[in-house]
């Protein structure tokens, strides 16, 4: 069983990052801070599944307690299988709507009898010289996040949640906001009950739920809402956040320390 794994069914408070820059060097430089996992992000990004190896080598090789977890474009079992292959120690599905596409999110990822998985000799099984000791052993080890971000999600969240296999959930802030018709409204009353709901929804049937913040500024805000997991900021957001705060401070120096020039 992996670290984040582990840590998520514990309820230790695990915290990550998202990944959204297709480029290895992001990867293992984020992971050498020792975060317990890295988001991967195949849904909203042009990163193909070779970008998505290498960033998974990258990240064994900051040899640290860092995880890859890679949320995939959609609950599709051909490339849930693909991902997994690689050896990965989580994903993350978006848009799970009812207990019987959870069901098909797990099958997708157990082999036979308990799934539909495929067999084959990839990096996870050690090209082969593992064969036979991954695969009696995959079944139920690789970490299964269900996202809830459509009405009907939120509706059966805890169906979804009460479905064996399903390790977790996973609140999508953007997208849940805007099947409410509330795109963004973050503090709204409606917006606030129904991530409450989900919350809920994960103690009633004993299951972790997590969610995302950019603004790192909430942070504080999210845990006091009762997360069990946090994915905060993101690669480019704060790039450029960096570099932005950064311009800042040598405008402010300048008007400090540069003479006005005369006329």
């Amino acid at each position: 069983m992996t670290h984040i794994k582990d840590a998520i069914e514990g309820r230790d408070y695990p915290f990550g990052t998202w990944t959204s820059i297709g480029h290895p060097a992001v990867a293992e430089g984020l992971a050498q801070l020792d975060l317990d996992f890295l988001l991967v992000d195949m849904e909203h990004t042009t990163m193909s599944l070779e970008t998505v190896e290498s960033m998974a080598r990258a990240v064994d090789a900051a040899e640290s307690d860092t995880n890859a977890v890679v949320r995939v474009p959609w609950n599709d079992p051909v490339r849930l299988k693909r991902v997994i292959d690689i050896g990965i120690a989580g994903v993350m599905v978006p848009m799970i709507d009812n207990a019987e596409e959870a069901r098909e999110l797990v099958r997708s990822l157990r082999y036979p009898p308990d799934g539909i998985r495929g067999i084959a000799g990839s990096r996870a099984t050690g090209y082969g010289r593992n064969f036979e000791e991954y695969v009696d052993n995959a079944n139920g080890s690789i970490l299964t996040i269900a996202q809830i971000e459509t009405e009907a999600g939120l509706e059966n969240a805890e169906e979804i949640a009460r479905v064996d296999g399903i390790d977790a959930l996973f609140v999508g802030p953007a997208d849940l906001s805007a099947a409410l018709g509330l795109f963004a409204e973050w503090d709204t009353d409606e917006f606030t009950d129904a991530v409450e709901s989900v919350i809920e929804a994960g103690d009633n049937a004993g299951t972790p739920v997590g969610t995302l913040t950019v603004d790192t500024d909430a942070i504080e805000s999210r845990v006091d809402e009762g997360f069990d997991f946090l994915i905060a900021g993101k690669d480019i957001s704060l790039l450029m956040n960096s570099v932005e705060s950064a311009l800042s401070d040598y405008e402010d120096a300048l008007e400090t320390a540069v003479p006005a020039s005369s006329d």
